[in-house]
């Protein structure tokens, strides 16, 4: 096994749960910060939802390409790895709490 795959491996150990995207689900195209911590996400049809309600979605299979990790209490997505850096959510541009629609 080279050494990608065992990193990747590990990586997907960390999540708690890779649900299976439905047909109509939707990217995370930016993350929504407050005071540099990640407070939601902003998806591909640019509905914007706070991190509990994105957890939620993605648990349904509403959200492609995450898993859920948690840290301490606190549930939130984290890229499934790939062997890709540009897809990963801390990549993401970061959007202002006042651009949510």
């Amino acid at each position: 096994m080279e050494q990608n795959q065992q990193q990747q491996i590990l990586a997907q150990n960390t999540l708690d749960n890779i649900p299976s995207p439905a047909p109509n689900a939707r990217n995370i195209t930016g993350l929504v910060k407050e005071k540099g911590k990640v407070a939601g996400y902003r998806l591909s049809d640019n509905t914007v939802l706070e991190k509990a309600q994105a957890v939620q979605l993605a648990r349904q299979g509403g959200i492609i390409g995450v898993g859920i990790a948690h840290r301490g209490d606190t549930e939130y997505l984290k890229s499934i790895p790939d062997g890709s850096e540009s897809n990963n959510l801390s990549n993401l541009p970061s959007i202002s709490p006042s651009m949510e629609s």
